[in-house]
């Protein structure tokens, strides 16, 4: 499922994605986008690194929108940087003042420094980073398996955050 970007792309008036930003709602918006101006065949909204990524997908092995999701997801739930070690992750500690929301955004780009981190290594060092509470207890007691899971739970407690 290999496409060209089409001549009229800003048709779709979207900020590329860049890794650092939400990719749930990135990939939601993109779909949304792709109804609304029936775009079937546009590939992505994406910066070099993951047109790279798109690129180097091997011909056919893209089967549908969804399936596309789920390779995206896959690829950028931890992305895989550049320098720093995985251990690097535990010295991450949220702050007294600190909102959930912004550990988790300062978290998820110290994990853009670090290549190759296996998912059960950032959930591990994310959960660290966390003070005694009811995000850290909820976390402890599911066992998540994937970043887009540990995510979908923050923002739970992000939006009960925000609320009070």
């Amino acid at each position: 499922m290999k496409a060209k970007v089409p001549k009229d792309f800003k048709a779709l008036d979207m900020t590329p994605y860049d890794g650092t930003s939400d990719l749930s709602h990135h990939l939601s918006n993109f779909r949304s986008r792709m109804y609304l101006t029936d775009a079937s065949d546009a590939p992505t909204t994406l910066t070099q690194m993951a047109i790279k990524w798109f690129d180097s997908l091997p011909p056919r092995s893209v089967t549908s929108f969804d399936d596309l999701a789920k390779k995206f997801l896959a690829r950028f739930s931890i992305q895989k940087g550049k320098g720093q070690h995985a251990r690097s992750l535990l010295r991450i500690k949220q702050g007294d003042r600190e909102s959930l929301c912004t550990y988790m955004k300062r978290f998820n780009k110290a994990c853009l420094d670090i290549h190759n981190l296996p998912t059960e290594v950032a959930i591990l060092g994310l959960i660290s980073g966390l003070p005694d509470g009811p995000f850290s207890h909820s976390l402890s007691m599911k066992h998540p398996t994937s970043l887009n899971e540990v995510q979908e739970q923050a923002e739970k407690y992000i939006n009960i955050e925000e609320k009070s």
